[in-house]
């Protein structure tokens, strides 16, 4: 494998051409205030601290569905590790990664505490940047990973360039950690990334779901389903929203000063399969005849390929 992936994002498009847009479903995810979702997923102090953290809630809800028992989750940019303590709690292997040590270490211990408390499957934190799964220290990872669930981080004190955008050098960012992962995955894996609705100077929302759509497009996936996942509660008919009193505050200077603001009630997760697996599920879908061979040459990824790999029908 290569150091570092080399086709470009986001992939071109055809003039006049949009991004496929995947089915919409919405997670009830949002039952449980942050804090007490925490503390019932026995997470430690300062977990809180993560604020681009996946919920454990929508943590746990993607892993129940787009995992069976044993497979091995993937977090490549994993923070505090809320992705590793769901997945551990559910049965399932985890593997996280994060260059900062103050993540790395709240991640460690809050494995520890899931195994602590009787979690019984591995799990693991590595002291590192996404890149190091283009490596050769990553080749016993090919093929099977399960699930990549992570996050578009866009904390302030990411290391960006006086003139570089943090959310585009986010997005840039997690483009090139999708290349590095694409070839982990193993056949009917899955890639979900989880995004915090962003606003704009002016209030606007930013589109977040057409750039991350085609940066995955480029690294060889496809989209499968879009989905809300509520961090309101539902009451009935109503949402009630669980903004923390600084958001509130924010919402309510942003009203005063006569832009339209809302206060944030879901989380969006868009969620990819390998471009095979998808073209199978939707021939399967459609009756659309395919061919029965057992062995099917992957294409090229990162300019190496990975003939033999099993694709199940």
């Amino acid at each position: 494998m290569t150091d570092r992936p080399t086709s470009p994002w986001p992939l071109p498009l055809p003039p006049g051409e949009e991004p496929p847009m995947p089915p919409l479903s919405v997670w009830p995810t949002g039952q449980r205030d942050p804090l007490a979702q925490l503390r019932d997923a026995g997470c430690v102090s300062g977990t809180e601290t993560d604020i681009d953290r996946i919920p454990p809630a929508v943590a746990a809800h993607a892993i129940a569905t787009y995992t069976r028992p044993g497979d091995l989750v993937l977090d490549p940019d994993c923070g505090a590790g809320t992705v590793l303590v769901e997945a551990l709690r559910a049965g399932r292997h985890a593997l996280g990664l994060t260059s900062r040590t103050r993540w790395w270490t709240l991640a460690r211990a809050n494995v520890t505490a899931a195994k602590t408390a009787g979690a019984w499957r591995d799990g693991s934190v590595l002291d590192a940047r996404p890149k190091v799964l283009a490596t050769v220290r990553a080749a016993g990872l090919i093929g099977r990973v399960g699930l990549v669930l992570t996050t578009l981080r866009t904390a302030p004190d990411r290391a960006n360039g006086p003139d570089r955008d943090p959310v585009e050098s986010a997005l840039a960012d997690l483009a090139t950690t999708l290349l590095y992962c694409e070839p982990l995955l193993r056949s009917g894996g899955h890639v979900a990334i989880v995004t915090r609705p962003l606003r704009n100077p002016d209030g606007a929302l930013v589109d977040l779901t057409t750039p991350l759509i085609a940066a995955a497009t480029s690294a060889g996936l496809s989209p499968v389903e879009r989905c809300i996942a509520l961090t309101a509660g539902l009451r009935g008919n109503r949402l009630v929203t669980r903004a923390s009193l600084a958001e509130r505050r924010a919402a309510a200077r942003t009203r005063a000063a006569g832009t339209l603001a809302a206060l944030t009630a879901h989380h969006e997760v868009l969620v990819f399969q390998l471009a095979h697996d998808a073209e199978l599920a939707a021939a399967a879908a459609a009756g659309t005849p395919w061919p029965t061979e057992d062995e099917v040459i992957r294409p090229a990824v990162n300019g190496a390929e990975y003939p033999g790999w099993r694709r199940a029908a």
